[in-house]
């Protein structure tokens, strides 16, 4: 199963306050331990919402709207995407961020990634060859670097 674990936007990470050197050093640790055992696929902070864009619909046609945001309960400030054998292990990886964060961000979401199978009949073989491809693609991407 895979998760993308979503580190929830605070006053502060919207304000670009910078994290202490202790939460950086405990999320640097924690993340490395993910890595060690093969559970982080990938992970980034993010910048605060006044560096990014949406695109909304308007009109059937896409309108592009500048940051920042005003909500910041719904905003992103990082992102971990994590593979691991259960709910209950990505809820402890979670708490194991949690807490290396020192109330950096306002909480952590976490959503299971959708697989092919979640998609039924309407994901064609057609579409499915398609997304085999595209992820051979990445790999082959990746395997260079």
């Amino acid at each position: 199963m895979r998760y993308v674990m979503m580190m929830r936007a605070s006053a502060g990470s919207e304000a670009w306050e910078q994290p202490s050197e202790q939460s950086l050093n405990e999320m640097t640790q924690v993340m490395a331990e993910m890595a060690e055992k093969g559970v982080l696929l990938a992970g980034e902070g993010l910048l605060p919402s006044s560096e990014g864009f949406r695109l909304v619909p308007d009109g059937g046609k896409a309108r592009v709207v500048d940051g920042p945001f005003a909500e910041t309960k719904e905003l992103i400030a990082g992102f971990c995407l994590i593979e691991v054998a259960s709910r209950e292990e990505a809820l402890m990886w979670a708490e194991r961020c949690f807490a290396a964060d020192h109330g950096n961000t306002s909480g952590i979401e976490l959503r299971r990634v959708a697989t092919a199978d979640d998609f039924g009949d309407n994901f064609t073989p057609e579409a499915r060859a398609r997304e085999a491809n595209t992820f051979a693609v990445l790999d082959a991407r990746r395997s260079e670097d």
